[in-house]
């Protein structure tokens, strides 16, 4: 076993290349995660997502990614979550991208980490950087490493720092120790993120259903979910709510708009009618580090068809650019495309769009009208028993990605 000296030296590498928090810890089997992710999976809490559901048994085992591994290097890196207020410009419906897909926050997470890993290389050890990977549950390996503790939205808290990070890993054969013991819950009773979710996806305290998690919707394949369109509101890519709800972010001041308003970054914000009007290369070209099913941009313009309905009841008049896309989408040979689109212009009120030429209404999904009451949000269900916090991969948030505790690539989600 290497000295604390060399652990220090370490983590003073991975500060000094841009990273925020770093940690040691060993690189032995995560077990409890992998029980964890095989009981949610059974129990299809996973919501047909993949990442590292698909074989718990390699993302819980760090040797399985370097054979001979005896340590990670875990380290976490900030993205600003101070959100720019929408253009100015409101003709135009626009939606809104969650904090942690705005740039690719992973290129400046793993500059950091390959910096660690040409430190250790240069000690003549193998070192191996996974950020933003399927084969490490990342929330598990800085837990183990001390950076923070699981909220209840199943994401990593850094002490006095929040939840707004992306994370990674280094897997090394050195021999480090440890650099810290797992930190303490930090959430008592509190339990804003659970009542905060707009669709009730936090069913208990840890325990996120993937079915029901805005972030991973938007990057599954198949029909949006008719009962969590209204709840999607104007988000085109990701959902920031249990973070945004969570006190010690507040605390922390990294959740407040932009104060800038207006002058913010122009991809945080997406104008609706110029992603449906755009072709398949200028789509991919924008949004390509985003996970997109099968790389298919139509679904980009199945989330972009809801987002339509939410927002365009001020702009969808006779003779607008809403009306013509509408027009457009209703006549589109994709059936998916199609049917949100007949969904839309009903939730916009225009109805009268809806009909052949023979006066024939097109054919719809069943119930495809508003949903009563709290717009997506089922009645929850109970928790899973035994289902603890699940240490899926992932950002610190949502990063990159995704819904939390349940894999989903991040909320830098570029895979």
């Amino acid at each position: 076993m290497l000295d604390s000296h060399a652990a220090t030296e370490v983590c003073g590498v991975g500060r000094r290349s841009g990273l925020d928090a770093v940690g040691i810890a060993s690189a032995e089997p995560f077990e409890s995660t992998r029980v964890v992710l095989e009981e949610r999976r059974a129990a299809g809490l996973h919501g047909g997502m993949q990442f590292t559901y698909r074989n718990p048994a390699r993302s819980t085992d760090p040797s399985r990614s370097l054979p001979g591994a005896r340590a990670l290097v875990v380290g976490a890196r900030a993205y600003d979550a101070r959100f720019p207020a929408a253009p100015a410009d409101r003709s135009r419906p626009r939606a809104r991208v969650a904090r942690y897909a705005v740039r690719d926050h992973y290129a400046e997470l793993r500059r950091g980490l390959e910096a660690v890993a040409d430190h250790l290389r240069g000690e003549g050890w193998v070192a191996r950087v996974l950020a933003d990977d399927n084969a490490l549950v990342d929330r598990a390996a800085a837990h183990r490493a001390g950076l923070g503790w699981y909220g209840k939205n199943a994401n990593i808290l850094l002490p006095g720092a929040g939840s707004w990070f992306v994370l990674g890993a280094v897997l090394t054969d050195a021999p480090l120790p440890s650099t810290a013991a797992p930190v303490e819950d930090g959430c008592g009773s509190c339990r804003r993120c659970l009542d905060g979710c707009p669709t009730g996806a936090i069913v208990a305290p840890g325990v996120v259903d993937a079915r029901r998690c805005l972030a991973w919707l938007v990057q599954a394949e198949g029909d949006f979910p008719l009962e969590h369109r209204e709840a999607l509101g104007d988000r085109i890519y990701g959902c920031d709510d249990c973070q945004e709800v969570c006190p010690p972010n507040r605390r922390a001041g990294r959740g407040r708009d932009d104060p800038a308003g207006g002058s913010g970054d122009e991809a945080a914000w997406v104008d609706v009618v110029a992603l449906l009007d755009a072709d398949d290369a200028e789509l991919l070209d924008r949004f390509g580090r985003w996970y997109i099913p099968r790389r298919d941009p139509r679904y980009l313009r199945r989330n972009a068809l809801v987002v339509l309905g939410n927002r365009a009841g001020g702009s969808c008049g006779a003779g607008t650019a809403v009306e013509a896309v509408l027009r457009r989408y209703l006549e589109h040979p994709d059936e998916m495309l199609r049917t949100h689109a007949v969904w839309a212009a009903r939730r916009l009120g225009r109805s009268d769009l809806v009909r052949e030429p023979a006066g024939q209404l097109r054919p719809a999904e069943p119930a495809d009208v508003a949903v009563p009451g709290v717009a997506g949000r089922p009645g929850a269900e109970p928790a899973q028993p035994g289902l603890a916090s699940p240490g899926a991969r992932g950002a610190g948030s949502h990063a990159a990605g995704g819904p939390a505790g349940t894999g989903v690539p991040s909320p830098g989600v570029s895979r």
